[in-house]
């Protein structure tokens, strides 16, 4: 199971939403590359960039501070966040992603994924949002009637190297992660999905890690690594991912 720490990139500062309202906004540091050098040097095998103005614009706003992360670090990255087209997502690997994670156009432009998809094996991810069980999109600014157990399973016939599930409603809260409809996904989708939203202790780590045999690979945890809710390496070790 890998823990991912979130980087959520705003105005050139690390920030995190209060379930995905731009409205709700904490900054947690001016530096987005020191942030990373942090999560790198306590051991994090992976790092979760989003860049909230992009998702919003729909395309990258962030790209130079996304790729002096991409630099900054020896482990790799994942990036979402405004990546709608297949310029933008290979600038995005070109910059040094390890992976690049797609989700408006997984609902709105099917056949325009599965190309990105099929261009870059392996290193493409689906990010799937959902409220009440149904996916939004554009930064989740819009709904949809998309059912996420629907779209995961649409995802990996698209080719998809892994979905990127969060449950809105949850995100931001550290109230605990969707298990349930975490679970739902990864066997609906039958490729490896990472949990996101609500994580907001260690047990919540242990609990999404508990879910490995239904397929879930991974959890990202961000507003309770910077309120210090979450200790990074107990996270890791709790993880198995130490």
């Amino acid at each position: 199971m890998t823990v991912f720490p979130a980087i959520d990139l705003r105005g050139g500062r690390c920030v995190r939403l209060m379930q995905g309202a731009f409205d709700r906004e904490t900054v947690y540091g001016e530096d987005p590359v020191a942030m990373a050098e942090r999560w790198a040097a306590a051991g994090a095998r992976w790092l979760h960039v989003v860049d909230l103005d992009g998702a919003r614009a729909g395309r990258p706003v962030q790209a130079e501070i996304v790729a002096a992360i991409c630099r900054a670090v020896k482990i790799p990255v994942q990036v979402g966040g405004g990546l709608r087209d297949e310029a933008a997502v290979g600038a995005v690997l070109a910059a040094g992603a390890a992976r690049a994670v797609v989700g408006t156009i997984a609902v709105t432009e099917p056949a325009r994924c599965a190309a990105i998809c099929r261009a870059h094996p392996g290193r493409v991810a689906v990010g799937l949002d959902a409220r009440d069980g149904r996916l939004r999109t554009a930064g989740w600014t819009e709904a949809s009637g998309v059912e996420a157990g629907t779209a995961a399973a649409e995802a990996a016939r698209m080719g998809a190297a892994a979905i990127i599930y969060t449950d809105i409603g949850r995100d931001g809260t550290e109230h605990g992660p969707d298990l349930d409809g975490t679970r739902a996904v990864a066997r609906a989708a039958g490729i490896p999905v990472i949990a996101s939203g609500g994580v907001g202790s260690v047990d919540d780590v242990r609990a999404v890690a508990a879910l490995a045999a239904d397929g879930v690979a991974g959890v990202i945890v961000g507003r309770a690594l910077y309120t210090g809710a979450v200790d990074l390496r107990e996270a890791l070790a709790a993880a198995g991912d130490a």
